[in-house]
């Protein structure tokens, strides 16, 4: 995919033949055929275990490690510094099981972030007696995480920040390469990002952004249901081995793999990494422009009803946001909303209402209601103008012209 081609595109994904409008890509993107296919190889002929010195024992191997190899590349990393595993909360929880701190540290824990990168720190904070420091944007009506909240934040006893680069509700995108400069002012401090709801839309460069720990689910990223795990330097340093005695204990995927890298799924990713051409550089740039017609023709249509508030970012500005777009009506609950939607589409567009695992933003700096919550609606690259002016349709239908 050297340049973006909304038709071809969408003719990679084989679930857009339906009549189904997908627009709740936050919670799981479409998979590519190619990956569909690489895993339907696999199992029916490579499915044996690695290491072995025969033919296919040798095949399986090499599949596996050319989807290390490529999961890497896609974020300009070594694969060394990746691991893969089941989910980005499981692989939180495993890298906070292998972390230590000294008794009275301090954690600077994101109250925006989804509840895969709060409950793991909360859990090491008491399993280490660890002192926990709430980061809560001051704006509670556009909240944003912003290096400079950090300075009263921060302080010798932080071992530990966490965030998200971009929120799974509000679409906003955080500073991350800032935030990070300023969580290393502390000496050994380091910064765990969520990037679940960012890498679906953006190139990543993790040592660009100076992270140390950076995770996200590949089957957001039209792939697999498996996930990935960064670590720096000094991250992997910092990181102890749950592995057995007997293994390796030098990559991260030594440490934290505990065989929860899929093989079949593992074996998929580059089938990934070449849907963005030769020159991703230009297909990414490609897809934040097509993204910001989606969500310019969305976010013109709010912002024009006066019974409706845009939660979060209401600029289109692709350097602001991603297309990731939730909101409430005034006097409507959110699950009517969308289940009138529901009604009227015949359960042909995909949105979504709820906190969707962002409770602490939603009722804690939102002021909503936990269980209605937002109704979100997520767009990826694949998504049209037209979707999005059918949906318009029926929000008309369902809210009245304001």
């Amino acid at each position: 995919m050297s340049t973006f081609d909304i038709t071809s595109a969408r003719e990679r994904f084989p679930a857009l033949k339906q009549e189904q409008v997908f627009f709740d890509n936050a919670g799981g993107s479409q998979t590519l055929g190619t990956v569909v296919d690489s895993i339907y190889n696999y199992l029916t002929k490579t499915n044996v275990q690695l290491g072995a010195s025969y033919a296919v024992g040798k095949k399986s191997t090499e599949l596996y490690g050319a989807g290390y190899e490529a999961a890497a590349k896609h974020i300009k990393a070594s694969p060394d510094s990746i691991v893969l595993g089941s989910s980005t909360t499981q692989l939180f929880r495993n890298l906070s099981s292998a972390l230590n701190f000294p008794p009275g540290s301090e954690l600077i824990i994101s109250s925006i972030d989804h509840e895969a990168n709060v409950a793991s720190w909360i859990t090491l904070a008491q399993r280490l007696s660890l002192r926990i420091v709430w980061w809560t944007p001051q704006n509670s009506t556009n909240p944003k995480l912003l290096a400079s909240d950090l300075a009263n934040l921060l302080s010798p006893k932080t071992v530990l920040v966490t965030c998200t680069h971009a929120s799974n509700i509000l679409g906003t995108i955080h500073d991350i390469k800032s935030i990070a400069e300023a969580v290393h002012t502390v000496p050994g401090a380091l910064l765990c990002v969520d990037a679940v709801a960012y890498a679906p839309h953006r190139m990543i460069d993790v040592k660009e952004l100076g992270v140390d720990f950076y995770c996200f689910s590949w089957y957001k990223v039209y792939g697999p249901h498996i996930s990935m795990l960064y670590a720096s330097e000094a991250g992997l340093k910092a990181t102890s081995s749950l592995g057995h005695f007997f293994n390796a204990s030098a990559t991260l995927q030594d440490k934290l793999g505990l065989a929860g890298s899929c093989y079949e799924l593992t074996a998929s990713l580059p089938a990934i990494i070449s849907y963005f051409g030769p020159n991703p550089e230009d297909s990414w740039a490609a897809i934040e422009a097509h993204e910001f017609q989606l969500q310019s023709t969305l976010l013109l249509y709010l912002n024009s009803l006066s019974n409706v508030t845009i939660q979060g970012e209401k600029d289109p500005d692709t350097k602001k946001r991603v297309s990731t777009i939730s909101f409430t009506v005034k006097d409507r609950s959110s699950r009517d909303v969308v289940e009138s939607v529901d009604a009227i589409s015949k359960g042909l567009m995909g949105i979504r209402w709820g906190s969707f695992y962002s409770n602490r933003l939603v009722e804690g700096v939102l002021g909503l209601d936990g269980k209605d919550g937002v109704v979100r609606c997520s767009m990826v690259h694949y998504n049209t103008v037209e979707e999005v002016k059918r949906l318009i349709g029926i929000l008309d239908e369902v809210l009245g012209k304001k």
